[in-house]
């Protein structure tokens, strides 16, 4: 690229070319770590779920 005297670059479009490319990208981050997040919690209420019933059973046990 020639450069002329006296001319001024206002703006450097490579940045709004490049944001189509990196887009999908972030949306597939955003999205798979939304769904990590939503499994630790159904794990975590799962595991809750599981210690109340042992904890029920367990009583039952010791009064016949």
């Amino acid at each position: 690229m020639i450069r002329e005297e006296n001319v001024d670059i206002l703006a450097d479009h490579s940045l709004l070319l490049a944001i189509p490319a990196f887009l999908p990208a972030v949306a597939l981050v955003g999205l798979v770590l939304f769904i990590a997040m939503r499994d630790r919690r159904a794990e975590k209420r799962e595991n809750e779920g599981a210690e109340t019933e042992s904890a029920r059973t367990d009583r039952s046990e010791e009064n016949p």
